[in-house]
């Protein structure tokens, strides 16, 4: 019986483990950076994605992003212990220690970026590799604590994905895949703000300069308003140059007429209630656009005048 009971124990042990491990990836923040570059493939091609792209693809890219997770989450360990949102992650709790967590974002790193250069192309996993320093090192160990821009500078690697998944594709960077990088680009400044005026005090506790503690709340929610209209005209690019047809134009349009009055009501209120409802709507608005943009390139509605315009 206690021979059971010590198994039982000790198989919840792993299974905690493998949690933690889990967890240690940011998942929900992986998951979001692969859908971003699956939809970048799809857009890559008029029909479909070669399963090797999609696969491999698929699997390196999301093994980079899990690696720059675990980097991000070692070198904040100490902050993330002090910020109430991050307590209760496995470093902070001591779950897992650094050594494990070195060991473990250096595997999937290697084999992430491995999987792109075998089987996917150089190209792919050189922009990859790219933006999993620009994240877990120039973001985290620099422009985090250099300047209350930091998100602004640093979104250039959140932004990458779509690009990614566009490369591995076709091999190439296109212009319309740096739209897409440009729609995220914009995109990040007012949905990581909301959250920040909502989590001021904290960012204050730990001494990082986040725009809500060095300008004041009113200040940071003008910005969210501001680049909030910078992205609703972004986000009309894809229409504009051709890119996608009526379906995604009614689409964004509702998308960002809700953004902007989550955005003005933020900036009225600076209520960190309304920075967490802001919050929230950024990443289903980010989904759902994504989202429009590839069923509207395999199943176009009515054709883009300006596409066939352009065409002719």
């Amino acid at each position: 019986m206690e021979e059971l009971l010590r198994r039982h124990v000790g198989g919840m042990g792993v299974v905690r483990h493998w949690r933690d491990y889990y967890e240690l990836c940011k998942p929900r923040v992986v998951a979001l950076i692969v859908f971003t570059a699956i939809v970048g493939m799809f857009l890559a091609t008029p029909g479909m994605v070669p399963w090797s792209a999609l696969v491999f693809g698929t699997i390196g890219i999301g093994l980079s992003a899990a690696s720059a997770a675990c980097i991000n989450q070692l070198v904040e360990q100490q902050v993330d212990s002090i910020m109430l949102r991050t307590s209760r992650r496995p470093l902070p709790t001591g779950n897992l220690g650094p050594k494990q967590a070195i060991i473990f974002a250096t595997i999937i790193g290697v084999l992430g970026l491995g999987t792109l250069v075998v089987m996917v192309n150089a190209l792919t996993a050189v922009l990859t590799f790219a933006s999993l320093i620009g994240y877990a090192v120039v973001y985290t160990l620099f422009l985090k604590r250099a300047t209350p821009q930091n998100i602004v500078i640093g979104g250039a690697a959140g932004a990458a994905p779509p690009v990614l998944g566009w490369t591995a594709v076709t091999g190439q960077v296109d212009p319309h895949a740096l739209l897409l990088f440009l729609i995220i680009f914009a995109w990040t400044p007012p949905h990581f703000w909301a959250l920040a005026i909502a989590r001021r005090e904290e960012y204050a506790k730990v001494d990082i300069p986040m725009l809500p503690v060095t300008h004041g709340v009113a200040f940071t929610g003008l910005h969210v308003l501001l680049y909030t209209i910078i992205l609703t005209a972004v986000t009309l690019l894809p229409y504009i140059t051709g890119m996608s047809g009526l379906l995604y134009l009614v689409g964004v349009v509702a998308l960002d007429a809700v953004f902007l009055y989550y955005a003005i009501r933020l900036y009225r209120t600076g209520e960190g209630r309304t920075g967490m409802k802001t919050f929230g709507y950024s990443i289903i608005y980010l989904m759902l656009l994504f989202a429009l943009l590839m069923v509207d390139h395999y199943f176009p509605i009515v054709a883009n005048p300006l596409a066939v315009a352009m065409a002719g």
